[in-house]
């Protein structure tokens, strides 16, 4: 059990009714708007024809199971868990730092309303300066660094905010098509009150000539990619040391947060 405040509207909280959790997931048995979010099946992303689903999905119905548990909580969640500029620091390399430029990305969790959602685990991966992933399947042709795991999380505050402090991520090949790059990107998990309510979307970057290119950016429809794109403000950035950019998440209604479908 955990004393985590409750988490955001991703799925019914545990303390809903029946009503409530059953009216929820009928809701999203109808399906998302796709006028935010992208297809299952993107065929210049060609990896979703072959994993995205060819046939209308059956609705399952609601359950004890995914409404009510696993919950997730601050205790293993620790502050430097945020910053990849530190977490894979070891006793011998404190005074060691990763290459490239630090950056802070910042926002809040809200939904339709805008009201914040507190208690959501926030998940972060993403490829080093050099546009390599520390992971097996990554081979190609680029530098690992040594003092840069990719990967950080954190748990929104009461205000729904978080922030993370990291290493603006490099381009990289990925074999989709003839010269395929895949922009700058951050990858983010949210977890709501349970295992089943994880959503999980990209964070992209201002003025990126890649973004024209992309077949995963441009599956999502135009009126919605904006909203990938973080924005760059002087707000968040701490004078001497790294950028700051903001990324609002909004889980829901007309102006959600694009997530992934495959």
């Amino acid at each position: 059990m955990s004393d985590a405040p409750a988490g955001p509207n991703i799925r019914p909280s545990r303390a809903a009714d029946a009503a409530n959790q059953e009216a929820a997931y009928a809701q999203q048995a109808r399906g998302r708007d796709w006028s935010s979010h992208p297809p299952y099946r993107a065929p210049a992303y060609r990896s979703t024809l072959t994993r995205g689903p060819a046939q209308a999905l059956v609705p399952l119905p609601a359950s004890e199971t995914p409404s009510s548990g696993p919950v997730f909580g601050h205790t293993h969640v620790r502050a430097i868990d945020a910053d990849l500029t530190r977490n894979a620091l070891t006793a011998d390399t404190t005074n060691a730092a990763p290459l490239g430029e630090r950056i802070i990305l910042t926002g809040a969790v809200i939904d339709e309303r805008a009201r914040p959602q507190p208690g959501v685990l926030i998940e972060l991966w993403q490829a080093n300066a050099a546009g390599r992933y520390i992971h097996t399947d990554d081979q190609h042709n680029a530098p690992l660094d040594p003092h840069f795991f990719g990967g950080g999380r954190c748990v929104s505050d009461a205000q729904g905010r978080y922030r993370f402090t990291t290493i603006k991520p490099g381009a990289y090949p990925w074999g989709n098509h003839t010269n395929a790059w895949r922009p700058a990107h951050i990858h983010l998990s949210l977890f709501g009150p349970t295992i089943a309510s994880r959503l999980i979307t990209q964070v992209y970057f201002p003025g990126d000539p890649l973004l024209d290119h992309d077949p995963i950016y441009l599956a999502t429809p135009l009126a919605a990619r904006p909203r990938l794109v973080a924005s760059f403000t002087l707000d968040e950035t701490i004078e001497g040391h790294a950028l700051g950019y903001r990324f609002d998440i909004v889980l829901r209604g007309s102006d959600a947060t694009a997530f992934e479908t495959a």
